[in-house]
Parts: structure tokens; C-alpha cells; sequence
């Protein structure tokens, strides 16, 4: 290939390339550049550093070989002493670049070859760049292709400009496609790989199935209706909550269509998942009880600290409730976020009495009453001694059958308890070796003090080094199974805040943080080190 052959082929050939990869020419005339020098370098020796130039208006091209200027040459390939690169340009200085002009090239076959190769190349890593920009922003969206292949139950996808993959455990169950079949996915994922970008698309994920009633329901492409949580049992069974922006319309029936049209469309593309469309509400006992649809809720009970919530069903209800394999309410609680303990009527009646039980126990056992004594403060709401020696006197006494005397007694009975049970813990405290300055921290207690000494924390340098994990444990949800791992203070009625200003308190009074190091928002809490820092 001769390269005086015709200035204005080059710039003919880089014009076709760019329409056809749909990528700049500019890309294109520098991967000419590229390779065309690195033909010249066969001829003029690999340590040459040879430059082309194709003029982008007239398609001239020029070869020039630079040279470093340099005190002392170790390479003349490259290098060219400074006085000799003087004779060339009086203004030379050390590291400045001297261009020698080359003459045009005949390139061999090999040459050639060679240089097809590099603009191959680069003409391919631009086209993935193209690729990789052009999708990376499309996360979130749903995508139409063509199945190219099916590798080992993946399925490729032809996307246009460019191909995407559906992993396995990313289809529907027991969906089969084959090379030819239109498909409609998700893209949930896009990465930069050395082969190419990797677009990684789903038909499981909870989102398709949002992105496909937000095709199907103007009213949420709209922004009237909003789609506020999806849990999916892909491919079985699905809940979606919707609320609506206005109150004329219907959130539930916008999405469900006229007889159902829009709904079934969803159902189609979905292989005949069946979808629940609950109304979400802001309040999460309702929102609970609309989650467990079609079952009807008698009752419920919220644990608004540990996010769980206790539902009481008819006993006819149990088994509609949870679902076949637990399935309704499985998908309930990942709708709603919370934990949901369902029981039957008699269950939680059971649970009741039990509990009614335990504090009359527990007052006959700490206060030394009868039976009937002891039913009667547990009928009237109290569960512990702590309570019934705090309150005030006359609430006692205005229990039925109660007078002032009885209310005295049995305040002095609780509180003689209770001091007792505190000299017990004390003396448990020092046996444990925990140091008194731990006292002085604001909101712990002697039964606190026991339990950080049985978890070997002994000194305010020990709280302040905890995290509040190590206090209060933590939960973590695996596998649709919730694990639980204690803390030094399990048993102890505390919450993360409180056990979380502890921790600050105690790190204040060891001298690693000041009081106004304590303002700060709500969940940063300082690491050890942080704090060590500050301090």
C-alpha cells in the first residue's frame, strides 16, 4: 500500500468506518495515525519514535520521527545531544522534542497486515466505550432485544448496539427462550470489563415488574399514582403498593384497568405470575393488614423498636394468611420491611393469659401477697416491681379493694425489693471487678454495670472502645430468615440511642471526645479512632 497513492482515501475509508460503528471520525483518523506509525517502525527500527499525521481536510500525511534532547545520548534512535539539536533550533533546551521530517513509505504486506490489526483494535475499544457510556446511564430502565444464543442456561441478548446478558438465576422460572425470541428486561447492572462492557439484565427483579406498570398505567407514568414498594416471588406470585397523588383517583383500580387489561398485560409478560395491587399507607399497622390480603386481621400488635409486628387472624384465617409454603406472608413482610408474627385467636389468648400468669407470679413472689392481690395489679396494667413502687400512691389505692394502708404496704414492700435486689447486684458488681467512675456515666444502672462486667468490660476506657453493637447486638435478615446475635446488655431494657449515648458519654469522660464533640447527626456515630483523633 503506497501511502501517496490518494490523499483523499484515507479520509474516505475513516468516513465509511465512522458510519458504520457509529463513533467519531476523529477517533477513526487517530487509529490510522497509530497504526500507520507503528507500519513506519518496522522500517525505521521499534525503538524510533515515529509520529503520523493525516491532515483531516486534504488527507495529506506526514511522517516525522521525534528525538529528546538530552546531555549525553545512550540511545540515537531516540536521543539527540543538546548541542547538536542547537545546530538545528539555537533556542533547543534539555527535554525539548526535536522533529525530523520522514519521507513517504512503501508499506510490504506485513506492514500492512499490521496496521489493519492496530486499527482494528482501536476502532473496537472505541465502539465499547460508545457502548459503555451509552448504557451506563440506563440502569433503572427497561430494555426490547433479540435472544442471540443460549450458553449454559445465560441467554445473550442482541440489544441493537450492543449485546446484554440474562443470567440464569435472573429468568423466570421455567420460562424458555430460544435463539430468535423477542425479549423485554431490566437493566440492573452495567460494568467496564477488559472484553467489553457487560450489560447485565432481569426479569426477576422487583423493579421490571414497577417499570412495567409504569408502561402499562399513564396514571404512573404521569406521577399520579406512585408505585411505593414491590416484593416478588418471581414467577409464582408478587405485591405491589400504590398510592395515589389525587384523591379522585384510585390507585388500585388505575392499575388494575377496565376488566383488568392492565394488570393481565403485566401478567402476560410476567408468565402468569399472579400480582396483589394493595393501597400503601403511611401508617404501618394498616399497611400491614392490607399486605395480608386476601386474610382478614382481628388485631395487631406493634414492636415499633425491633420493627416487628404481631397479627392476630381468626383461627379460619391461619392458613390464608401465611400462604402455601409461607408464601403471602413472606411477601408481606418484604413488602412492608417489618417482621410479622401471625397468630390465631386462641393463640394470642393463650399468650395473654400466660403473660397474666407471670405477673401475678411475679408480684406474689417479689411483694409476698396472695394470689388474689397479685391478679389484681397485674388486671390493672402493671409489669414489674419498678413500676408499682414508682407510681403514685393513690393510683394504688383506687384499685377496687385497694385502700391507702394496702397502697403504703405494698409500695414499701416493692421498694424494700427492689433495694435489695440492688445491694445483690452491687455486690455482684464488685466481685466482677468493675470500677466505680462507670457509676458516673448518666443513664447506667447497677444491673448495666453487671452486665458490661460479665462481657469483660470493666473500666470507662472499655465502654468507650465499644461500638453499639457490642451492646445491644445486631439483626441481620439472610435468606428470608432473620439472625439475631446478642449483645453484653441482652436482657437489659435499652434501646440503640440510649445505648449509643453510653458509648459517647463514656468517651467524653476517658478525655477522647469534648461535650460539643457530641453534636452531631443522628446515626454518625465516632469510630474509637475518630474519636482518638478529635481528642
Amino acid at each position: 500500500m503506497a501511502v501517496s497513492a490518494n490523499r483523499l482515501e484515507l479520509l474516505q475509508i475513516a468516513d465509511a468506518v465512522a458510519r458504520e460503528k457509529s463513533i467519531d471520525r476523529s477517533i477513526v483518523v487517530a487509529a490510522m495515525e497509530d497504526a500507520i506509525a507503528k507500519a513506519a517502525r518496522s522500517r525505521y527500527g521499534a525503538e524510533t519514535d515515529v509520529h503520523a499525521d493525516i491532515n483531516g481536510k486534504t488527507g495529506e500525511l506526514r511522517l516525522s520521527r521525534h528525538m529528546l534532547v538530552v546531555d549525553a545520548v545512550e540511545n540515537s534512535s531516540n536521543q539527540i545531544s543538546l548541542e547538536e539539536a542547537r545546530t538545528r533550533n539555537p533556542a533547543a533546551q534539555v527535554g525539548d522534542t526535536i522533529a525530523d521530517q520522514l519521507p513517504p513509505l512503501e508499506y510490504g504486506r506485513i506492514a500492512a497486515q499490521s496496521a489493519k490489526q492496530v486499527i482494528v483494535q482501536k476502532v473496537r475499544e472505541a465502539e465499547r466505550d460508545k457502548q459503555y457510556q451509552e448504557y451506563k446511564d440506563r440502569i433503572g430502565e427497561i430494555v426490547n432485544g433479540v435472544v442471540k444464543r443460549v450458553e449454559y442456561g445465560n441467554v445473550v441478548a442482541d440489544l441493537g448496539r450492543g449485546e446484554a446478558i440474562v443470567r440464569r438465576d435472573e429468568m423466570l422460572p421455567r420460562e424458555t427462550l430460544r435463539p430468535g425470541d423477542r425479549l423485554r428486561a431490566f437493566i440492573y447492572d452495567v460494568r467496564r470489563e477488559p472484553r467489553g462492557p457487560q450489560i447485565f439484565l432481569s426479569r426477576t427483579h422487583p423493579q421490571f415488574m414497577a417499570k412495567l406498570f409504569a408502561q402499562e398505567v399513564p396514571e404512573i407514568y404521569d406521577g399520579i399514582v406512585e408505585v411505593k414498594a414491590v416484593a416478588r416471588d418471581p414467577g409464582s406470585r408478587a405485591k405491589i403498593a400504590v398510592i395515589s397523588r389525587d384523591s379522585s383517583v384510585d390507585p388500585v383500580g388505575a392499575c388494575v384497568g377496565m376488566r383488568g387489561s392492565r394488570v393481565q398485560a403485566v401478567v402476560n409478560e410476567l408468565q402468569g405470575e399472579k400480582i396483589d395491587i394493595i393501597p400503601w399507607s403511611p401508617d404501618i399497622a394498616t399497611f400491614v393488614v392490607n399486605a395480608l390480603a386476601p386474610a382478614e386481621v382481628a388485631k395487631v400488635v406493634l414492636d415499633e423498636e425491633r420493627e416487628r409486628i404481631q397479627v392476630v387472624v381468626p383461627d379460619q384465617q391461619l392458613s390464608l394468611a401465611i400462604g402455601r409454603r409461607g408464601q403471602n406472608v413472606r411477601l408481606a413482610s418484604q413488602l412492608t420491611g417489618w417482621d410479622i408474627d401471625i397468630l390465631t385467636e386462641q393463640e394470642e389468648s393463650e399468650n395473654r393469659q400466660a403473660e397474666f400468669e407471670k405477673r401475678t407470679k411475679l408480684f406474689m413472689d417479689t411483694l409476698d401477697v396472695d394470689e388474689v392481690v397479685g391478679q389484681l395489679l397485674a388486671s390493672e396494667g402493671f409489669s414489674s416491681v419498678e413500676e408499682l413502687a414508682m407510681v403514685d400512691d393513690k393510683e394504688i389505692a383506687g384499685i377496687e379493694g385497694f385502700d391507702e394502708d394496702t397502697a403504703t404496704e405494698l409500695q414499701t414492700r416493692a421498694r424494700e425489693f427492689l433495694d435489695k435486689q440492688e445491694a445483690e447486684l452491687d455486690a455482684r458488681r464488685v466481685e466482677l471487678g468493675v470500677a466505680d467512675e462507670l457509676k458516673d456515666i448518666p443513664g447506667i444502672t447497677t444491673a448495666i454495670l453487671v452486665k458490661l462486667g460479665e462481657g469483660d468490660v470493666k473500666t470507662v476506657e472499655d465502654l468507650a472502645g465499644c461500638a453499639t453493637d457490642d451492646l445491644v447486638g445486631w439483626t441481620e435478615r439472610k435468606d428470608g430468615e432473620t439472625i439475631k446475635e446478642p449483645g453484653f446488655l441482652d436482657g437489659v431494657d435499652i434501646s440503640r440511642d440510649e445505648a449509643e449515648s453510653l458509648i459517647m458519654q463514656a468517651r467524653v469522660k476517658a478525655g477522647w471526645i469534648t461535650e460539643e464533640d457530641l453534636v452531631q447527626p443522628a446515626g454518625e456515630e465516632a469510630t474509637p479512632e475518630e474519636a482518638e483523633a478529635s481528642a
